[in-house]
């Protein structure tokens, strides 16, 4: 029978130093392997594939498409090799749960789950931070044990509360009645973007993107600068703003919740923590 060609740990660690660094030089310095030996390991996997993975040019190394999708995979692929050893060395006898957490919500719950990781020293607790969307994919491709998250309503949860969000402008330097708007956002496909785009264009006001960041803290700054409008939950407002509303024709934003999944709730361990997230997050059970 044929069989596909296997790839390698170390041509997947390579390669995700490589993606990870920008650069063979770097690369080979976190794998301890010369730059050569990364680029050979590199190129055989483009071989195995029959695709480009990487742009090459003199200044920066790129993904192609066919080299983000294999990225997921190396990660996940590199990760279930270094959980199988940990599982079956017998460091980890309870275990381990795998968690995802709002950028913002990252800092808030760190006491918690650092309390929870001293209270089971058999668990290996693996903390994962970041945005709607990579959160959300993480959850798909079944990557998270517990996830955190805010999102439109949709999927129920196990726990959940809603998220008030607030339409936010600057105190000293209002830029609502610009034309056209500057809006200050998530990235593409981050959450409330959308939201703000179609209520602008129900209106008829004409914008655009002046500031686009992954991370609250920025966005919340940015648009109490003066940067643009942006809508953000009201945990974010900060004392440089002022909140627009039915004055100003923005209506009520009211669908999105802080909402908490859990793969396995049967589960003794993955239980008690999501126990303890309801409790610090003042979530309600569905």
């Amino acid at each position: 029978m044929n069989r596909q060609p296997m790839f390698t740990p170390q041509q997947l660690l390579s390669f995700v130093a490589v993606c990870e660094t920008a650069s063979f030089t770097r690369a080979a310095e976190r794998v301890h392997l010369s730059q050569s030996t990364v680029s050979q390991q590199v190129r055989r996997l483009e071989e195995m594939v029959g695709k480009a993975l990487l742009q090459r040019t003199s200044h920066q190394v790129a993904l192609t498409e066919e080299g983000e999708k294999l990225l997921g995979y190396a990660r996940r692929i590199i990760a279930l090799n270094g959980e199988a050893h940990d599982v079956l060395s017998d460091k980890w006898r309870d275990g381990i749960v795998r968690i995802g957490v709002p950028e913002d919500f990252a800092a808030p719950t760190a006491s918690l789950l650092a309390g929870f990781s001293r209270q089971h020293p058999q668990l290996r607790l693996d903390v994962m931070s970041g945005m709607y969307v990579d959160l959300h994919r993480a959850w798909q491709r079944e990557e998270l044990d517990l996830m955190l998250i805010k999102q439109p309503g949709g999927d129920r949860p196990l726990a959940a509360r809603p998220e008030p969000l607030l339409w936010l402008d600057s105190a000293e330097h209002p830029c609502f009645d610009q034309t056209p708007l500057p809006l200050v956002v998530f990235p593409q496909q981050g959450l409330y973007r959308e939201e703000m785009c179609q209520t602008l264009d129900a209106l008829g006001r004409s914008w655009r993107i002046s500031y686009s960041s992954a991370s609250l803290v920025a966005l919340a700054s940015a648009s109490a600068a003066g940067l643009g409008l942006t809508l953000l939950p009201v945990s974010c407002r900060l004392p440089g703003h002022r909140v627009l509303g039915s004055a100003e024709g923005l209506p009520v934003i009211s669908h999105f919740e802080l909402a908490l999944f859990c793969r396995k709730p049967q589960d003794a361990l993955q239980q008690a923590l999501a126990a303890a997230l309801v409790q610090f997050c003042q979530l309600q059970w569905q």
